[in-house]
């Protein structure tokens, strides 16, 4: 009943229309104006603007052709290491005087290259399809170097040709040195195992390393030269380490990948 008084007394009542309309206060203006002004700025800068973004993959300093294990064809005990580590050899050039069953016999090169590592020593025995050493497919040892880096399958696809990379390299800290500049070369097309990735890098260590994450897409990068440099690369800072960097550095790239306007990312 109490409801239904007040409800009637209010019926009864003449209506406020003298009483003037407060629509907003100023400090609502002023919020409501700010907010569509950030609302415009964000528009236009989502249709013209852009956002770059990096990709870091994992990767090693070679050679363009890569490395291959040279594995002993016989079984025998080693009585001389014709080859030193560093050693430049042409093709069924000997790296080690084994003594076998049948007498003494060299295990040769099957490619020329450089040797960049030994396994086999004087004195060891070894059994066929032993690796007694990892040699380099270089002719020439002013051979340019190149970056590989092994991107996760699922990650590979963006990557284009031409964009630029950052590499740091482990044996010259970038605080102290800067990074080492190169492009993208080439990409590959499907992501390669650990036992494909250990065939071309001629390290099954590294192949582990990089295929952690399941297969991965090789890139290629193609290092900046700049003669001026004692590593004869370009770098970010000056002119770099004060040493030349070696093939089989491991190295930490980031690519940089095409930049984009933020509207394509609502596009289907």
């Amino acid at each position: 009943m109490q409801f239904r008084h007040k409800a009637l007394s209010k019926l009864q009542s003449p209506e406020e229309l003298d009483i003037p309309v407060r629509f907003a206060r100023p400090q609502g203006l002023l919020v409501l104006v700010v907010t569509l002004l950030v609302m415009a700025g964000a528009a236009f800068w989502a249709v013209t603007g852009s956002v770059s973004s990096r990709l870091e993959s994992p990767g090693v300093l070679t050679r363009a052709g890569g490395s291959y294990v040279l594995q002993s064809p016989f079984a025998g005990q080693v009585t001389e290491v014709l080859a030193r580590e560093g050693d430049s050899l042409p093709a069924k050039a000997p790296v080690l005087a084994v003594s076998t069953e049948q007498g003494t016999r060299a295990v040769r090169t099957v490619e020329a290259g450089r040797v960049t590592s030994l396994v086999a020593e004087t004195g060891s025995v070894i059994t066929p399809g032993a690796q007694v050493a990892t040699v380099e497919r270089v002719r020439d040892r002013d051979e340019p170097l190149v970056a590989m880096l092994y991107v996760p399958g699922g990650k590979g696809s963006p990557v284009p040709v031409g964009a630029r990379v950052d590499l740091t390299v482990q044996s010259a800290p970038a605080q102290q040195f800067g990074v080492l500049k190169g492009r993208v070369k080439t990409v590959g097309r499907v992501p390669q195992t650990a036992q494909r990735i250990a065939g071309f890098l001629g390290s099954a260590e590294l192949a582990e390393r990089f295929s952690a994450d399941g297969p991965a897409v090789a890139v290629l990068v193609e290092l900046e030269r700049a003669a001026g440099t004692p590593s004869g690369y370009a770098w970010s800072r000056e002119d770099g380490p004060p040493f030349e960097i070696e093939s089989t550095t491991p190295v930490s790239g980031a690519i940089h990948l095409t930049a984009e306007r933020p509207v394509d990312w609502l596009l289907p």
